[in-house]
């Protein structure tokens, strides 16, 4: 009995510390239960989504173009012996451009010259015999005929020596001249381009099912990168006769009414008025983010147990104007969204407003 004494003692020792270290530990893990792990909130911006009327506008891009523009080539080969046009020259309809060798067909002109003065003399002798009856009818037609050939050729060789001519077709600015005197050029080789910058049009396109609303007349507002921040007043002159097959677009020609300082050839940005407004919902621009799910915002929501949260919807937008955008579908007008700090966000986060900012 002496001998299992000290057992049960130590045993018991073993059992109060047990107990006390559970009982701490307890109260340890109580206190953890007690305190509020979740993370803090997230400071936001916000802004509240407001309806308004915009004119509803198509938009597209073009290129402008000279009503009368065009690259002059030369219809047939031959050396530079004259040239007169400089690089940026201002040149009047029909001015003579730069000429080409033309020595052999001046050189037939003139013994074209004689054959038909010969031909003709010969025609006038046998027409008054012919009169007379002293030649066969056969002989005074071959004469006749022989007149006719000579004219014939001739005018032929008249038409290679114009050919020769590089005349402008009408007045305007020449370019960058790509050709000197005594360059042997080939048919079609470029000599220079020339653009009549008095009247300038845009061709752009738009997808077909817009066709009905389109007409001539409409008006067109044109920017530029040249002139950042300036408009330019178009109006829709035509529409093609047919859509293109494989794009489903329809191709449009607006003219430019005002046209100070643009150029042929520089890009555009249009936006085609189609004289009505519609009612959109409106953020401000910022308010958009892009994910792989979506064009989404955050909206504030309130939170379990109070508070808010920011939930992230996937939403339709429209276009831009002035820094804020319509959101086509996916919010509705008074609902409060996140303008800045999304990036902080994630679900079921809640959030403090630092701001709310006018629609």
């Amino acid at each position: 009995m002496n001998r299992v004494r000290p057992y049960l003692i130590a045993i018991a020792l073993l059992l109060a510390l047990a107990g006390a270290i559970g009982g701490y530990q307890y109260l340890r893990f109580a206190e953890l239960a007690k305190m509020d792990f979740s993370p803090p909130p997230v400071t936001v911006d916000a802004a509240t989504a407001s309806t308004g009327e915009w004119a509803s506008h198509l938009s597209s891009v073009g290129t402008l173009k000279a009503v009368r523009g065009v690259n002059l080539t030369a219809e047939t080969s031959g050396q530079i012996t004259s040239i007169s046009l400089e690089s940026g020259q201002r040149v009047e309809a029909g001015q003579v451009l730069l000429v080409l060798n033309d020595e052999v067909e001046q050189a037939a002109r003139k013994r074209q010259l004689a054959t038909l003065e010969l031909a003709r003399l010969i025609f006038q002798r046998d027409q008054r015999l012919i009169g007379q009856k002293s030649i066969s009818q056969s002989q005074f037609d071959t004469t006749r005929a022989d007149l006719a050939r000579a004219e014939a050729e001739l005018t032929e060789t008249e038409a290679r020596i114009r050919n020769k001519r590089i005349q402008a077709p009408f007045g305007g600015m020449v370019g960058i001249r790509h050709v000197d005197l005594g360059d042997y050029v080939e048919p079609g080789d470029l000599i220079a381009s020339l653009q009549d910058g008095t009247e300038l049009d845009v061709d752009f396109t738009l997808p077909a099912r817009f066709v009905p609303e389109l007409h001539p007349g409409q008006p067109v507002e044109i920017q530029v990168d040249a002139f950042p921040g300036k408009s330019f007043v178009a109006a829709l002159q035509a529409l093609d006769s047919a859509v293109d097959a494989g794009t489903r677009n329809i191709l449009l020609r607006a003219r430019l009414q005002q046209h100070e300082g643009l150029l042929p050839g520089m890009f555009a940005t249009l936006r085609l008025d189609l004289g009505k407004k519609e009612t959109v919902v409106l953020v401000p621009e910022s308010a958009l983010t892009y994910s792989l799910q979506g064009d989404t915002v955050y909206v504030l929501e309130d939170a379990p147990g109070g508070g808010l949260t920011a939930t992230a919807r996937i939403v339709k937008p429209g276009e831009t104007r002035e820094g804020r955008i319509a959101i086509r579908s996916g919010l509705a007008a008074g609902e409060r969204v996140v303008v800045s700090g999304q990036n902080k966000l994630f679900r079921g986060v809640k959030v403090l407003l630092a701001t709310t900012k006018a629609p």
